[in-house]
């Protein structure tokens, strides 16, 4: 691979990885952040919402590869990760209440 290809493949990644993080911030976290505040009150989640945490954990699995040169994106990444384990480890503690 040449120099010119490795530069559209990275430039491929990167806007790829951009419509992610917008497409994250714009729609996702703010679900998640909802579910973070219910669960931190005391509510169960539906069946609907653990749908919806199974696909954002799906869909970032998909994607983790491409996170792994840059380092601002991984942090990024873990972050979510760790908001995803607060809203599963609380969600699970309120259905054994």
């Amino acid at each position: 691979m040449n120099d010119s290809s490795g530069s559209k493949i990275k430039l491929k990644h990167a806007g790829i990885i951009q419509a992610l993080v917008a497409e994250f911030e714009k729609h996702r976290l703010p679900i998640l952040l909802k579910l973070k505040d219910k669960v931190d009150s005391g509510k169960s989640i539906s069946d609907g919402e653990i749908k919806f945490l199974d696909k954002v954990i799906k869909d970032a699995s998909r994607t983790m590869h491409m996170t792994v040169s840059d380092p601002e994106l991984h942090k990024f990444c873990l972050h979510v990760v760790h908001l995803y384990r607060e809203i599963s480890l609380k969600a699970l503690e309120n259905e054994d209440k």
